[in-house]
């Protein structure tokens, strides 16, 4: 009795520690460390600072917006009141009435920083003001000028940078949460649902997976991520997508494809990830992007087809039910790859086929014209 209790444990841990390790998540994210990293390839990092500023977390972008305005002010504050005091115009050492200011109004470090602050911004409220009796003030100011502008351009530009970062459009994207297999038109297929939440489309869209899995070859090698081309398609093509309406991509299970070997009683006992990518171009900005996600076995349903989800009412609108996206419904299948191409009537087929219940039909009232010759 302990004995099947551990077991069962140990199989609950392994399943579990399946469910969680994959290398990409659902949203579309790479789990991944890199360790042993030469301290000369992270300084690769700081050549491309741009990259490296646009990757960074929006709390950390903020941060160092902040963090650059206010040490410039406050550098050239300091600046600034080192010349008032190598001038003499500070309030403690007591300047004569006829002295003449390098900046009127700056008289100790508090107003020193305000000025700062003022020229870099060009706020300019007209009482401390720069006079031409100190070239080393009029050179300071042409610095900060330009040392403010570089500022400001660059962190601006990383601001809207990050806005319209490509990856923000790949959010509107969405696949189901599981895929399935199922017959469709006498081939065995899986099959995912794609969905574009934006009315504006993706410019040639091409969608194609990758299985990953560990294979030991005969001569003992161990792979550990090793790549399979998964190929994806709809009823028109792969290429070049009309991605219009949510989409039912299906790849066709034959003797070249490695979901061939599987069962529906070895599916779910196999160790193996599929990598679904989609690469398209935003209609409305040219921006290149690519959608990510994968499903692990637990997350493929071996005889189960998909809800219909596009009707079209009786106004001749089309209409899509994303309530329906990612749910389904069990069709008769075969238990197997092989008995599905080798056993005919092992698997049965529904000729009923799936009601499409958002589905409204057309009056056609009026009888069509026709010629007799």
């Amino acid at each position: 009795m302990m004995f099947g209790i551990r077991k069962r444990i140990q199989d609950h841990l392994v399943e579990r520690r399946i469910r969680r390790t994959r290398l990409v998540t659902k949203y579309g994210q790479c789990n991944i460390e890199f360790g042993n990293v030469k301290c000369g390839n992270q300084f690769a990092f700081l050549v491309d600072f741009w990259t490296t500023f646009v990757e960074f977390r929006w709390r950390f972008v903020l941060f160092f917006f902040t963090v650059s305005f206010t040490l410039s002010w406050f550098i050239f504050g300091l600046l600034w009141f080192w010349i008032a005091r190598s001038n003499g115009d500070l309030t403690w050492q007591n300047p004569s009435k006829g002295h003449k200011y390098c900046v009127e109004n700056v008289s100790d470090l508090i107003t020193a920083f305000l000025f700062s602050m003022e020229t870099q911004t060009s706020i300019g409220y007209g009482i401390r003001v720069i006079t031409p009796h100190c070239s080393g003030a009029v050179t300071l100011i042409i610095t900060q000028f330009l040392i403010g502008s570089i500022i400001n351009c660059f962190m601006c530009g990383i601001i809207l940078a990050k806005i319209s970062i490509p990856k923000k459009r790949a959010k509107t994207i969405t696949f189901s949460q599981t895929a399935v297999i199922c017959p469709k038109k006498d081939f065995l297929c899986l099959m995912i649902r794609v969905a574009n939440l934006r009315k504006t489309l993706m410019i040639g869209s091409q969608i194609y997976g990758k299985l990953l899995r560990t294979t030991n070859k005969p001569n003992g090698e161990t792979i550990i991520m090793d790549q399979v081309n998964i190929e994806f398609m709809v009823d028109a093509g792969k290429d070049n997508l009309f991605f219009v309406c949510p989409l039912t991509l299906y790849h066709v299970i034959d003797k070249t494809s490695p979901f061939f070997e599987m069962a529906v009683d070895t599916l779910h006992k196999q160790e193996f990830e599929l990598v679904v990518f989609l690469d398209g171009t935003a209609e409305t900005t040219s921006s290149a992007c690519q959608v990510r996600t994968s499903f692990i076995p637990q997350e493929i349903m071996w005889g189960y087809s998909f809800l219909p989800i596009i009707s079209r009412s009786k106004e001749g609108k089309y209409r899509v039910n994303f309530s329906n996206f990612s749910k389904v419904v069990p069709v008769a299948t075969a238990h197997c790859s092989y008995c599905f191409h080798n056993m005919k009537g092992h698997h049965l087929h529904s000729i009923n086929g799936i009601d499409n219940w958002e589905f409204e039909a057309n009056d056609n009232l009026e009888q069509p014209n026709m010629t007799k010759l």
